[in-house]
């Protein structure tokens, strides 16, 4: 396993995304994912399935510090009263007294920013969360987080696959001491035709898959949560730390982004710093 170093804290930098599985496919797919060796497992209000990435949690047996939990509070819960409490709901259907990391699913400029974080700084402060952050900030909206925010924030996750170049944000992150976790890490599965990862794979006998994300790891402050409903699809996506991808292969893939390579930009996305 390869580990992101933040301030004292050690987070498994690749996790399982649970996005668009229900309360018992989360439920399996959590314990299953524990039994390959995944120990960082990531969910959110918005997926209605924190209940059953609890449940996975408990039927794993794995103890409370063996593991890393992220969950994620949407946008219309960020006024100050309705994120606490939205938090607490969190807590109880993940069973848990708190989790690792919280973060603000996405911008939302209907709300003050400065409200918003304080009451993301409150929550942290009564210890229903270890680390705090965001999800889908462009670097206008980072800085302004980290200028607002008392709490240092940890990460910022946000769409990342070969096909979309995210260096500003990376190079931002970094800036403020932060990491970038990779959602959608994969392409909606796109990478699977990609004649370029699949050449680079055969030469290490691993998928195009297995090579993206091995691609995202190797890249420093980088962590990555695909998300998988198969069991062999899961192994399969953990099995990438037996090989290395040589600067070239790096770079062959860096170049594989394209302008259009966004897959998600709901109409109440921000505007990104890949917008023409």
């Amino acid at each position: 396993m390869i580990y992101r170093k933040w301030q004292d804290n050690k987070i498994p930098a690749l996790g399982f995304g649970t996005y668009e599985l229900d309360n018992s496919q989360a439920a399996k797919m959590v314990a299953e994912a524990a039994k390959i060796g995944y120990r960082h497992f990531d969910t959110a209000q918005m997926y209605h399935n924190e209940e059953g990435v609890g449940q996975g949690l408990k039927e794993s047996g794995l103890k409370r510090d063996e593991y890393f939990l992220t969950t994620k509070v949407w946008y219309d819960k960020f006024q100050s009263g309705d994120l606490q409490t939205s938090v607490v709901e969190s807590l109880r259907k993940l069973d848990q007294e708190h989790v690792d990391l919280l973060l603000l699913h996405w911008p939302n400029e209907d709300v003050s920013l400065d409200e918003t974080l304080a009451a993301l700084n409150e929550v942290k402060n009564l210890g229903m969360t270890r680390l705090i952050g965001i999800s889908n900030f462009p670097t206008a909206l980072i800085d302004k987080a980290n200028e607002l925010t008392d709490i240092p924030l940890t990460v910022n996750q946000v769409e990342y696959h070969p096909y979309l170049d995210q260096t500003k944000v990376l190079e931002n992150l970094r800036g403020h001491d932060m990491l970038l976790t990779a959602y959608c890490p994969i392409a909606r599965g796109s990478v699977l035709k990609d004649k370029t990862l699949t050449e680079i794979g055969k030469k290490h006998g691993k998928s195009a898959v297995q090579v993206t994300l091995r691609w995202l790891l190797q890249q420093d402050d980088v962590m990555a949560i695909p998300k998988s409903g198969s069991p062999k699809n899961a192994a399969a996506n953990f099995d990438i730390f037996d090989f290395e991808l040589s600067e070239g292969e790096m770079t062959d893939i860096n170049n594989l982004a394209k302008p259009d390579g966004r897959l998600i930009d709901p109409d109440f996305a921000p505007k990104w710093d890949d917008a023409a």
